[in-house]
């Protein structure tokens, strides 16, 4: 078989490596050593790290911490299509992100393998089966899918890390605003405190003893805070200057 290699242009990318790719011994076994040798270009070009190894899937990429598995059906007409669905179906349980990519570069073979996904029962969607023309537009479609799904990990993580940034700024504002709203305690007070004793539930249950033996507090402005926490007539005065 003709090999049509087709120029790729790497995906951009700011690190040193883009993820690890793991290739199935089984699979490799299987494929021509032309089109193994545009996939280790192809991977290289796009800087993933190939590992062979002997796994269930044809491959699994890990991509900014997240996982996706492929089987890779590179002669539909030549192999056991109800072994393949036996396979798709045992491994969409095994893996949350799963995808079968299919080379069909006939009608005949496209019409075939419609007729077998219907037989053989398969849910829309689950897992994804992308049908492509030839060898190489099927590995291309197998990185660029995985490179999108470990971009969207790694934008939802950096989300999750600037929530959880303002979420701890805004209850950092508001720890100040309640320790500060004690007479005599300004920032620098409130600052020691959270550090020393932590959140405004301890520094409450807290002894003047404690606080003095903990912090660089004078004794007035820790008798101070343990009167406002524990006198209701002291903590519901107004607070003067």
């Amino acid at each position: 078989m003709s090999r049509g290699f087709r120029d790729s242009t790497p995906f951009s990318n700011t690190s040193s490596s883009s993820g690890v790719c793991m290739m199935s011994s089984t699979w490799r076994d299987e494929q021509h050593p032309s089109f193994l040798n545009f996939i280790s270009c192809f991977l290289n070009e796009n800087y993933f790290r190939l590992n062979i190894v002997p796994i269930a899937p044809d491959f699994i990429f890990n991509c900014g911490g997240l996982s996706v598995a492929f089987l890779f059906v590179t002669n539909w007409g030549g192999t056991d299509i109800a072994s393949v669905f036996r396979k798709v179906q045992k491994l969409k349980e095994q893996f949350a992100n799963f995808y079968v990519v299919i080379t069909l570069p006939t009608k005949e073979q496209n019409d075939s393998f419609i007729y077998s996904y219907i037989k053989n029962g398969m849910q829309l969607g689950r897992p994804t089966f992308v049908p492509v023309r030839d060898l190489e537009m099927g590995f291309e479609k197998i990185v660029k899918i995985a490179h999108a799904r470990g971009a969207c990990k790694r934008q939802d993580a950096l989300a999750k890390i600037k929530a959880e940034k303002e979420k701890s700024v805004q209850g950092m504002e508001i720890y100040l605003q309640v320790v500060t709203s004690i007479p005599g305690v300004g920032s620098h007070d409130a600052n020691v405190l959270n550090q020393t004793i932590g959140s405004i539930e301890a520094i409450a249950k807290s002894s003047k003893e404690y606080i003095l033996e903990t912090t660089d507090l004078s004794p007035t402005t820790a008798e101070t805070i343990t009167r406002f926490f524990r006198d209701p007539k002291f903590y519901l005065a107004p607070k003067l200057g």
